[in-house]
């Protein structure tokens, strides 16, 4: 009986699932590095501006391949390029240890390889769900993906705390390294790229899918100009910058703020920095419900999108302004938990958008947006260890990532629609 129930389980949600695993897996490799590299500064000696140029590299290889991810997808499928993305980054993410022992450029190097992996990640995802999932389950689609970013970062940091109080830093690499290559394993055996090519797919679930997705020439026939140069796309570019500053500027530097300025020891600093992804998760899960809800009662679908970003991206910008206010690790952890959950719900506009807009050529376009997305891991990185050293404190810091939020949120709000399709 339980075999039958498993085979007659929809195939969309075991390859969602299974993305949702890789998000998750991608970020614990992202992250690990965070918690480690507060031993590994006190190791090597390295200044606050030298951890923020080792945390930043993985963003140049990451942001070099990011709209060549896109394309492979679109030629080769995004079966094929996440598998093998998979693969690359984790072996780099094993590589991190002995690089670092070598040398700071070796390390520096490996880093950047492994950004090169991960910058497959999202533009295999969305060319996947452009052929796998259905119109009216894009904002739970596009949310189970994002809920692998706060679950791999609570994993990352959590299991990173404690792997490096009890076995040294280098083991944060090569337990994380290693659960890789067993997703591949599942992956290669179990998915497949297109509906059409898998015999578990029902007919009535074959009913649901959207029509099968274009090759490669038909991509490139649309044009980029009119693909990614128009209104609706600067509007997911712009909200999307300022919620991946706020995402990789906590990710890189919420262990090191509760370490230096809340005194937390290196443990504890990475369970503190674990629970506001925590909320996040609830909070992307609580934005996607809230947004199908509207959308089911009659509520256009843009206004919806507009709401709940804005709506985030506003209430991430006040909880970071108060944060310098913040006098104990409680009051702190409470004001990044709340910052966190709203932008977790902030989750449910842009991302599902570019499914809204360009349902047949999402990946390319959202490695189009995830490439200026990505200069906030190089530069929001780096301006914050700059502006930690020569302030002394993170106050700067969070004001400055609040006032990009608010930004972000009016740029999404006057330029984004999802009626105006691009394919």
């Amino acid at each position: 009986m339980t075999v039958a129930v498993v085979a007659d389980r929809p195939r969309r949600h075991a390859l969602v699932g299974l993305i949702f695993l890789a998000c998750a897996i991608a970020y614990t490799d992202r992250v690990n590095l965070a918690v480690a590299s507060v031993a590994m500064r006190e190791q090597f000696g390295w200044s606050q501006t030298d951890k923020g140029i080792v945390l930043a590299s993985f963003f140049v290889g990451y942001l070099l391949c990011m709209f060549v991810a896109g394309v492979l997808s679109a030629r080769f499928g995004g079966h094929r390029v996440l598998g093998w993305s998979v693969i690359i980054w984790s072996v780099f993410t094993l590589l991190t240890p002995p690089a670092a022992m070598l040398s700071m450029p070796a390390l520096i190097a490996v880093r950047i390889g492994m950004g090169m992996g991960e910058a497959a990640m999202f533009p295999a995802a969305y060319e996947l769900f452009g052929r796998w999932v259905p119109v009216i389950e894009r904002t739970r689609a596009t949310s189970s993906l994002f809920t692998g970013i706060p679950i791999g970062t609570v994993l990352g940091l959590s299991g990173s705390g404690w792997l490096v109080g009890h076995f040294g830093w280098s083991a944060a690499f090569y337990v994380f390294g290693a659960i890789g290559f067993m997703w591949a394993f599942w992956w290669f055996h179990d998915i497949r790229n297109d509906p059409a090519t898998d015999e578990r797919v029902s007919p009535a679930e074959r009913a649901l899918l959207p029509a099968p997705a274009p090759n490669a020439a038909a991509s490139s026939s649309v044009g980029y100009r009119k693909l990614l140069l128009n209104a609706p796309v600067m509007g997911i570019l712009a909200a999307h910058f300022a919620g991946t500053w706020n995402l990789y500027v906590l990710l890189s530097w919420l262990p090191s703020y509760f370490r230096d300025v809340q005194g937390l020891s290196v443990a504890n600093s990475g369970l503190y920095s674990a629970a506001p992804w925590i909320v996040m998760a609830v909070g992307i899960n609580v934005g996607a419900a809230i947004s199908d809800r509207w959308i089911a009662r009659g509520v256009d679908v843009t206004v919806v999108r507009k709401r709940v970003q804005c709506a985030g991206l506003c209430a991430t910008a006040v909880m970071l302004f108060l944060l310098q206010a913040a006098h104990s690790p409680e009051i702190a952890l409470t004001l990044l938990c709340v910052a966190t959950a709203a932008g977790g719900i902030g989750l449910s506009g842009f991302p599902a958008g570019v499914l809204d807009i360009a349902p047949r050529h999402s990946g390319i376009v959202y490695a189009f947006s995830n490439i200026f997305a990505t200069l906030p891991g190089i530069v929001g990185v780096v301006v914050t260890g700059w502006l930690v050293d020569v302030t002394g404190t993170y106050t700067a810091a969070f004001v400055l990532a609040a006032a990009i939020s608010l930004g972000g949120a009016l740029g999404f709000l006057l330029l984004f629609d999802s009626t105006r399709t691009v394919d």
